[in-house]
């Protein structure tokens, strides 16, 4: 199904990947991709290390073509393929720095688009700084523009990704009969009870067991967040994802000598490599989500469920403004704000209690940000309208 208007016309993007140390840059160049793709364009992402793809999208995407991140050799032999060409946009994520040879490709034909496709931030900055251009001064692609799309929260920034099924159904046409009724969007056919029972765990789920997810770096406090679990009123399943999370907890537990797999109250299970679909319900099913980074965050607040963020840390200590702006931008309730502050180390002291009291006051929250959320254009449906305006 393709999602755009119909004067939307086909457009061939190229898209430029860095991994650094983590997935959330493939991760989110992955789903703008795909969200692309659904809605009839053509799409081909250069990235210098595809691996994680593997768990992440096994079954890929019709309209996506995933490339080696091009060297010098791979582009001249470019130069002499009269079959290809530079896409009609060129996005440089995260600014990962296209590759010179692949610069003066840009400069011999019809001039692409160049977007620079920035981080996600609520500070100021980044409506004062969303849809700037940037003309290139020196270097092979002297005399092109390069433009700014930042992400955000606000309706004056560049919005979040999502697909136009994930929270609300395609609004019918003039042309579609009044005996079709749209589609459900994704969240709504998601069948909790059934993808918790098609989980791989090490041991069945009790009934009344509180759901958490775990996707974090190494917070300081994730051993007082187990600590606190293992001695509530009440059973918890803790489902941890695999790489740096499982490693954390690993750490956790040997430094407060319990079980890797939880004791009392607490329960831990290790999850496998999840595709981002998968992932996706992960965050539905739990009642409460850590997330990470970039690309999770934004996939909580579309799950609706009470979330805290392990915000990205920096050497300078940045993200602790980033981390603010986010709560206030946000209106996150003061509590909520604490467990944030704790969980990220920007404040020392026993990390609040996350008790079921809270939880459900945070859902609360949750839902309605989403709701104001999702009553703002989506990321893609901006880029497609920015990228008609500068064409």
């Amino acid at each position: 199904m393709k999602f755009d208007p119909p004067s939307s016309p086909s457009l061939l993007w190229d898209i430029f990947c860095r991994v650094i140390d983590n997935h959330g840059d493939l991760g989110v160049c992955w789903r703008l991709c795909a969200d692309l793709a659904q809605r009839g364009h053509t799409v081909r992402l250069w990235v210098d290390d595809a691996s994680a793809l593997a768990w992440m999208a096994p079954q890929g995407c019709a309209g996506v073509t995933v490339h080696a991140w091009p060297d010098d050799a791979a582009l001249q032999a470019l130069t002499h393929n009269t079959t290809f060409n530079i896409g009609d946009v060129v996005v440089e994520a995260f600014g990962c720095e296209l590759p010179e040879a692949f610069q003066v490709l840009m400069s011999q034909g019809p001039t692409p688009v160049w977007v620079n496709l920035e981080y996600l931030s609520a500070e100021g900055y980044v409506a004062r700084s969303h849809g700037l251009a940037s003309p290139v001064m020196s270097g092979p692609a002297r005399g092109l523009t390069k433009w700014f799309f930042f992400p955000g929260f606000t309706p004056d920034t560049g919005g979040l990704l999502r697909e136009p099924n994930l929270l609300k159904p395609p609004t019918p046409d003039s042309h579609t009969p009044s005996n079709i009724t749209t589609s459900p969007t994704r969240q709504s056919r998601f069948d909790r009870t059934t993808w918790l029972a098609a989980l791989p765990l090490d041991k069945p789920m009790v009934a009344n067991e509180r759901l958490i997810s775990l996707f974090c770096y190494e917070p300081a406090a994730l051993p007082d967040l187990l600590k606190q679990l293992s001695q509530a009123d009440a059973p918890t399943r803790l489902l941890v994802t695999q790489g740096r999370p499982s490693n954390a907890v690993a750490a956790a537990t040997h430094a407060l000598h319990m079980p890797s797999s939880g004791s009392d109250q607490l329960h831990i299970s290790q999850l496998p490599y999840l595709s981002q679909t998968d992932f996706d319900h992960l965050l539905w099913a739990c009642d409460f989500n850590f997330v990470r980074g970039e690309d999770s965050l934004v996939r909580a607040l579309w799950a609706g469920q009470p979330f805290a963020w392990h915000i990205y840390p920096q050497d300078d200590l940045a993200h602790h403004d980033k981390l603010h702006a986010f709560g206030s931008t946000l209106d996150m309730p003061v509590d909520l704000r604490k467990f944030h502050a704790v969980w990220n180390g920007l404040e020392t002291g026993p990390l609040p209690a996350l008790s079921r009291t809270a939880i459900d006051d945070w859902r609360d929250w949750s839902h309605q940000t989403q709701q104001r959320l999702v009553a703002q254009t989506d990321q893609t449906s901006q880029l497609l309208s920015f990228v008609a305006q500068k064409r």
